[in-house]
């Protein structure tokens, strides 16, 4: 399994980046390799509108089938539920710290109705 965890820096030991569409970094956690690679979110962050919806395709177009982070926005999340990754909110900490509270089970699965903006 893929897990991306939004984050301030490139390593484990950065601090998760609360915000999913304009982190300025995507980590991907892979389990089987026990690896991770660092994705730059420039792009998305830059974006004029539309920033979580290209986060959630950054992510999906790398397999992450989970997503840490502190909140998401309501069209990301319909992204990312379409593309079938489950969201983690309340992620704090280091990425390193979130990724071993989720592994642990203490994040709670979100849904449609707790997205920022949620009508």
């Amino acid at each position: 399994m893929k897990i991306a965890v939004t984050s301030q820096g490139e390593t484990p030991e950065s601090s998760v980046d609360e915000r999913f569409g304009r982190a300025y970094w995507i980590l991907i956690y892979d389990e089987v390799d026990d690896s991770w690679e660092a994705l730059e979110n420039s792009v998305a962050r830059n974006a004029m509108q539309g920033a979580g919806i290209q986060a959630a395709q950054l992510v999906s177009d790398h397999q992450a089938t989970v997503l840490i982070t502190g909140v998401t926005g309501p069209k990301a999340f319909r992204a990312l539920d379409a593309a079938g990754v489950r969201v983690m909110h309340g992620a704090k900490g280091t990425v390193q710290e979130a990724l071993q509270i989720f592994c642990a089970g203490g994040l709670t699965e979100a849904s449609a109705d707790m997205a920022v903006g949620a009508p």
